[in-house]
């Protein structure tokens, strides 16, 4: 899929949520001891079809969700959503994170694991059927759901992209 797809939005125009996905203890090792600094995988989102990641590191956790909040509001996309679901079957994939993401009848519900849950209910996705394929590294997990989620094309967008009548795009 091209890059041309995603949709860029500015963070002032709206009311954000944000998630905490994953917080980590990583340690450095110096001469003088262990230094101890946190990362967090933070996913911000609108729950109307505008979501975000961003990660943050600092000495202290708050620091780091903090830090994290703020790059999650500068990397937003905008995502389709049809009666609360995604339009179409889609693959996403960073590195060695692979997802699928399938469209669910209503009442189904969020049918997803940890990181790509937290992404797509704070995109506003409220039915559908996801799993986690490659890696379980949430880093990798919550890239290649939001890889899934930009790459998706509501009926209109296709047919604007065509040219074409949206009648036309679903009977040929």
């Amino acid at each position: 899929m091209a890059l041309s797809n995603i949709k860029r939005v500015k963070s002032s125009e709206i009311e954000l949520k944000d998630r905490l996905v994953s917080i980590q203890r990583v340690a450095k090792v110096t001469k003088g001891g262990r230094t101890f600094s946190f990362s967090a995988i933070v996913v911000v989102g609108d729950e109307n079809g505008i979501v975000g990641y961003g990660l943050g590191k600092a000495k202290e956790v708050t620091e780091a969700i903090t830090k994290g909040i703020d790059d999650a509001k500068k990397n937003l996309v905008k995502v389709p959503i049809i009666k609360g679901t995604v339009p179409h079957e889609q693959y996403g994939k960073y590195s060695g994170g692979s997802v699928l993401i399938k469209p669910a009848v209503h009442g189904t519900g969020v049918l997803a694991g940890g990181a790509m849950r937290a992404v797509l209910e704070s995109a506003g996705i409220t039915d559908v059927l996801a799993k986690s394929l490659g890696s379980s590294n949430p880093h990798n997990v919550v890239k290649a759901t939001i890889d899934a989620l930009a790459n998706m094309r509501d009926a209109y967008t296709v047919a604007q992209t065509r040219g074409v009548d949206l009648n036309k795009v679903f009977n040929g």
